[in-house]
């Protein structure tokens, strides 16, 4: 090994060393958080805070040493993915002792240390965060890149357990001071962010093994209006053509015809095109838990307050105004009706998913 190749070697140790002590701060931060809030702690809560300090000012450090390293080396190929990498974690583990911070402070305002079912479930879900947050910095240490892939399939999981959790905080039978739900609220929305930095670091660690960047997010897309039958079952059948790769696409109605729209069936046919899967599904159907898993909820004929009571915390709703179903009384009209759609949707994807993938 030659002196320069060996200067290189030894100046990304110092990095990556530098970033696991970060990380064990990190790590550190979010148990003392945790653990002072669930005992009642104040002296280790406001600890907490103070000890992100360092963790800011080892941040800027590590930022220096991989600017100057590439400045130095001019990395290519694996040291440059490397050190790609190690810049993106470096910004997540710092975020990762705010959220920590947050946690100690919202802890110092409760009035007593939880108890009971809801001391027991706050615990579980703290553990499992934290478990997760563990095996992230674990693998993106020893860059193991399957330990990093296991991992991130405990994100489902996780996912669960929070929903779980946020539904119980939402109970009409809790009896808790007011301010001490918020901030157990802001508690709850921490840990979920933690979980969400330990799923990134996970994928900074397979991009940095591998080479393999994170996969496209597949969204969730449900279309309603009144009957299924002809605006919702257009619009799900060019969501399906254009962008299946992008997409999961549904839809729905208040009350669902039993077949297609004359109209539609028509326009098909004369487009050399069919829908003889089509489903025809009544709102009312819908469970909660599938109602949840929708990113993006369309409206076609009317507000969305007519059709749902609530929609899911992690749900957006948007409320097209499209052409009415009782005015496409022409061939020409229901061409029209297709563009217009079309160029919804196409917009629609084109903000989810971004250039390449609309």
């Amino acid at each position: 090994m030659s002196h320069l190749e060996k200067r290189l070697e030894n100046d990304l140790n110092d990095i990556r060393m530098q970033v696991a002590e970060q990380a064990q701060l990190a790590e550190d931060s979010v148990r003392n958080a945790m653990h002072s809030l669930q005992t009642g702690n104040k002296k280790q809560a406001y600890n907490t805070v103070l000890n992100d300090l360092p963790i800011n000012r080892k941040m800027r450090a590590i930022d220096r040493l991989c600017h100057r390293f590439i400045a130095l080396h001019l990395p290519s190929a694996g040291h440059l993915r490397l050190l790609s990498s190690v810049i993106r974690v470096n910004i997540e583990l710092e975020r990762v002792g705010d959220y920590a911070v947050t946690i100690a402070r919202e802890g110092i305002q409760f009035s007593t240390p939880l108890q009971g079912e809801l001391a027991d479930e706050l615990e579980r879900v703290s553990s499992e965060t934290q478990l997760l947050l563990h095996q992230a910095i674990q693998s993106f240490n020893e860059l193991n890149a399957e330990m990093a892939k296991s991992t991130i399939t405990l994100t489902a999981k996780m996912e669960n357990s929070l929903s779980s959790f946020y539904n119980r905080l939402l109970s009409t039978d809790i009896n808790m001071d007011l301010k001490d739900l918020f901030a157990l609220f802001i508690v709850f929305n921490q840990l979920k962010r933690v979980a969400d930095q330990a799923k990134n670091l996970c994928e900074e660690t397979i991009f940095a093994v591998t080479g393999h960047q994170k996969t496209p997010k597949i969204y969730k897309v449900l279309f309603v209006d009144e009957e299924n039958g002809l605006l919702s079952q257009l619009a799900e059948a060019i969501a399906h053509i254009n962008h299946a790769d992008s997409g999961e696409f549904s839809s729905a109605g208040r009350v669902p015809a039993k077949s297609l729209d004359p109209r539609l069936s028509n326009f098909l046919e004369q487009h050399n095109a069919d829908l003889d899967e089509a489903t025809f599904t009544a709102i009312s159907d819908i469970t909660p838990g599938e109602l949840a898993e929708q990113h993006v909820i369309v409206t076609l004929q009317g507000s969305s307050d007519t059709y749902f009571d609530t929609i899911p915390f992690h749900t957006s709703v948007l409320e097209w105004d499209v052409t009415p179903a009782g005015e496409v009384d022409s061939e020409q009209k229901m061409d029209a009706l297709y563009r217009e759609l079309a160029i919804q949707i196409k917009d629609l994807m084109l903000l989810l998913r971004g250039e390449e993938q609309a």
